[in-house]
């Protein structure tokens, strides 16, 4: 219980860098890029998922706080594991992070989060934006198998 409310804690005092950060200058920001804030909130992040690297290049860690899933995963994935996969800002922030190379255990450690079927739904809930699959209606959980079900979770 108590690894997982430090990895909580840290999640929390953490990912507003990368999101309110990194994602905002390296993506969102408008007018010309500037490369001071950009090359401060990327090292940050980069330091960030090499904490997470190391934590999880422990050969009992399957997930964050070792064997088992739990809250902790639940609340870095989003931010951490959507951004080492490519799907928190854009396709290109993983080569940009060179995520692969310097990150291989957040890597795979994401895409193990996001092959569950409880994250798959959890994902599509509320997506509205961008490629894929995205749910029109909302009203009951059969939307959503709806929506799984179609190859590549097309629309058609």
């Amino acid at each position: 219980k108590t690894k997982v409310l430090n990895w909580l804690f840290w999640q929390v005092g953490s990912a507003p860098l990368v999101g309110g950060g990194f994602g905002h200058f390296y993506v969102m920001a408008k007018g010309p890029k500037q490369a001071y804030p950009i090359d401060r909130f990327t090292m940050e992040t980069k330091r960030q998922l090499d904490v997470l690297n190391r934590q999880l290049s422990h050969k009992a860690h399957k997930f964050i706080c070792g064997s088992t899933y739990t809250l902790a995963d639940m609340a870095i994935y989003p931010w951490y594991g959507q951004l080492v996969l490519g799907d928190l800002y854009n396709d290109q922030v993983p080569l940009f992070l060179n995520a692969a190379e310097e990150y291989p255990h957040v890597v795979e450690w994401a895409q193990r989060i996001r092959s569950r079927p409880a994250v798959q739904r959890g994902l599509l809930v509320n997506k509205f934006w961008g490629d894929g699959a995205k749910l029109p209606e909302r009203h009951d959980a059969k939307d959503i198998d709806q929506v799984l079900a179609k190859p590549n979770g097309s629309k058609e």
